[in-house]
């Protein structure tokens, strides 16, 4: 007989913050249930992330091969190639979706047949530590829960949110440039006029209804029983809309994941919760809560705009003065660090970093490299670039310079990702050094296409076995650099860890490991000239660099050569 406790006291109160008490009792009570049903059928394993954690992020069926699932393809193209290396896999959204590269979600409990089954999941989450995304702020319009909504289904009658049209909404804030209210018309011919955040396409959901946040929890639950360890929570930050407000970043969208973290550590209490909110810094680090009770991971997305910047600019000066600001609420928390995606390179959240100068100099220059830029709507009605559209590598280098050039600059910035604090996640694309796709996006018409190009395996293995190829001298670089980080301590995300300003031309980051005494000293030349530093006499010597095995005995004075890369590993002699 399996015992199970009343997990009733931990979730009462948040309940009663988010609906008034007739309809909270009901929340509570049906959130119960679905709490002691996935107790039944999950078995918790205890997990702590560690440096060996390093994330890919990819689409389910980012390598194909004829007649074969892509998920299979997928799961053998990373058993042959980076097994040992990675340990973890955020599958983009591979259920059934109607656009926005699998973000419009038709049926969260399936899995897109043009991708496989849940056979195919089942196998790669047996080996690798899985992340899956919760697109929670909204559904397809061509859902069943929408298309139960038009045909007048009273169980789905408030799921998603109707606005008269001459509503004030001009203080909502707008990530997108697309209209706020979209016009659909129900089974008996009617009007009706539903808050869509991004798209037509993506129908916002109704959380003042607590059936939508009982249905939510049932997917997100689903998930981790189909062996999900690490939740993205995909544009939690517009999650809760209240009229006349912002309707971004609401006491409520706080309150909300609390509770979701909560209920979930209830049954799992291993899963990771990863909050992606594309927007200003200070905003975006308020999701990490007290630091014991909302995000355990979040998005460090002012990371790949700087790194951009200060490889155009050959000048590191901001870059590490961001980096000297970032704090942590606690040691249970940390960044999860990337340069690229399946969206672009987000400019707002280095608005009040960078100024508007230079965000208008990186995105003039992204430009001339072949680059798109996308715009979103400010409230007075005017647009503002809102990110940029490129391939990472190809952000960082013309396309008349040398393929030496552009993999030296490339691997410059995911080696200041694998050596910032936090856990890195390494996207597909980049890892191959995959270049702008513009005939991708002439078939969409959308500008993210440009780096969500996918690849037949065939291709991919003949290009990876190709001397000389930029493909291969990236991936098999990338891969040295990962596998040296995952063998050392003083990478864990949670260590102590400190910024130095060296050189305006260098970035200089230690982590220290607590339990071993050891640290690492990472420096990284964004010039494309040689660079004369000198060690900081609070870095105890002798060193070794790990990626040139290189020591420093006594003299303190290094000389670093174009875009190379140093990682100093040394002894710890006093406490922390």
């Amino acid at each position: 007989m399996i015992h199970i406790s009343d997990p009733r006291h931990t979730i009462n109160r948040r309940i009663h913050k988010l609906y008034p008490p007739e309809i909270a009792e009901r929340a509570v009570n049906s959130i119960i249930d679905l709490i002691f049903k996935y107790k039944q059928r999950i078995a918790s394993k205890p997990y702590h992330l560690s440096e060996k954690d390093v994330i890919l992020i990819t689409y389910g069926d980012q390598v194909t091969r004829n007649h074969e699932a892509a998920l299979e393809t997928l799961y053998e193209f990373m058993n042959r190639h980076l097994s040992g290396v990675i340990n973890s896999v955020h599958i983009l959204p591979f259920y059934p979706a109607s656009s926005d590269g699998g973000f419009s979600v038709v049926n969260y409990s399936q899995v897109d047949p043009r991708m496989g089954s849940w056979r195919e999941i089942d196998a790669i989450s047996a080996k690798y530590r899985l992340m899956v995304d919760g697109v929670i702020n909204h559904v397809s319009q061509y859902s069943d829960w929408f298309k139960a909504y038009l045909a007048g289904d009273i169980y789905f009658k408030d799921f998603f949110i109707e606005v008269d049209p001459l509503t004030d909404l001009s203080s909502v804030v707008r990530p997108r440039s697309s209209p706020l209210i979209s016009e659909f018309t129900d089974n008996e011919g009617k009007i009706r006029n539903v808050w869509t955040t991004f798209s037509k396409d993506q129908v916002d959901l109704n959380y003042k209804n607590h059936r939508v946040l009982r249905n939510v929890l049932d997917a997100l639950f689903y998930y981790v029983e189909k062996g999900a360890t690490l939740i993205r929570l995909d544009a939690i930050a517009f999650v809760w809309k209240e009229i006349g407000t912002e309707c971004v970043h609401l006491p409520q969208t706080h309150e909300l994941i609390q509770l979701m973290r909560e209920v979930i550590h209830e049954v799992a209490p291993e899963v990771i919760i990863i909050t992606e909110t594309n927007v200003p810094h200070h905003e975006n680090v308020s999701y990490f809560g007290s630091g014991d009770d909302e995000a355990q991971m979040v998005y460090n997305f002012a990371l790949p705009p700087l790194l951009v910047h200060s490889v155009q600019s050959a000048d590191t000066t901001v870059l590490t003065e961001w980096a000297q600001s970032l704090h942590l609420p606690s040691d249970k928390v940390c960044f999860f660090n990337f340069t690229a995606s399946h969206d672009g390179i987000g400019l707002r959240p280095v608005h009040g970093i960078l100024s508007n100068g230079a965000i208008e100099r990186m995105t003039e220059t992204v430009v001339s490299y072949g680059g798109l830029i996308s715009y979103r709507q400010n409230p007075d009605g005017t647009h503002s670039p809102y990110e940029l559209n490129c391939t990472y590598i190809d952000a960082l280098t013309h396309p008349d310079e040398s393929d030496y050039l552009r993999s030296k600059r490339l691997l410059l910035t995911q080696a200041v990702v694998l050596a910032m604090p936090g856990v890195p996640g390494v996207y597909f694309n980049s890892v191959i050094g995959a270049r702008n796709y513009h005939e991708g996006v002439k078939h969409t018409g959308v500008n993210r296409t440009i780096n969500r190009e996918k690849f037949h395996v065939d291709w991919l293995e003949n290009e990876l076995a190709t001397e000389g190829s930029l493909a291969k001298s990236v991936f098999l670089s990338y891969k040295r650099l990962i596998s040296i980080r995952i063998n050392e301590a003083a990478f864990n995300p949670f260590g102590p860890f400190s910024f130095f300003d060296v050189d305006r031309r260098v970035f200089a980051v230690r982590q220290v490991c607590r339990d071993c005494n050891e640290s690492i000293f990472a420096v990284h030349n964004f010039a494309d000239e040689a660079v004369t530093i000198e060690i900081p006499g609070a870095i105890e010597l002798p060193l070794t660099d790990l990626i040139s095995r290189e020591s420093l005995l006594s003299d303190r004075r290094v000389t670093l050569q174009p875009y190379q890369v140093a990682w100093y590993k040394g002894s710890v002699n006093q406490a922390l």
